[in-house]
């Protein structure tokens, strides 16, 4: 089965980030997230910050699925710290895991030389018809992020509207 390389649709963005939510720090990554989502063929609807808090990062990827958002990619809070909540928030609202797209993200940052790339704990799957994936967030881990799933999200999207077809 060949996969779908350019699948559009929109896309929300959101930013786990304190500082960021609380306005005391411009956004440095959302910029280039939205640029690659729209390079990749996607309407981003929009950017939002949230603080790291578990339910806030389940409200704002709630929002997003409610909102009937294809694609919804959150950036940060992925790491081993006690702030580092957004897979847990991921969690809750996941109706089943693509474990294989967080794989192939941590085996991509490896391979790039990234060696604490395999300590990311973000998590992809499904909400409803919405794919989630968590990236970290540094630039290098979003360039390389977007260009690892890209094509498997794509897959997975065009899985989805076939299925909403039939």
């Amino acid at each position: 089965m060949e996969m779908q390389t350019s699948p559009g649709g929109r896309a929300l963005v959101v930013i786990v980030d304190d500082r960021q939510a609380h306005g005391e720090k411009a956004d440095n990554i959302g910029p280039l997230v939205r640029e690659l989502l729209t390079e990749a063929g996607y309407h981003v609807d929009a950017t939002v910050a949230v603080a790291a808090d578990e339910v806030e990062i389940r409200n704002a990827l709630n929002t997003a699925v409610i909102g009937g958002v294809d694609l919804v990619i959150s950036i940060g809070g992925t790491g081993t710290s006690a702030r580092d909540v957004t897979p847990e928030a991921t969690a809750a609202v996941l109706d089943r895991e693509i474990p294989g797209i967080a794989e192939a993200l941590r085996a991509s940052g490896r391979t790039d030389g990234v060696h604490d790339a395999a300590l990311s704990r973000g998590l992809a799957g499904i909400s409803g018809s919405t794919v989630v994936v968590n990236l970290a967030s540094s630039r290098a881990a979003v360039r390389d992020g977007m260009a690892t799933i890209g094509p498997l999200v794509a897959h997975v999207t065009a899985e989805q509207s076939t299925f909403e077809e039939d």
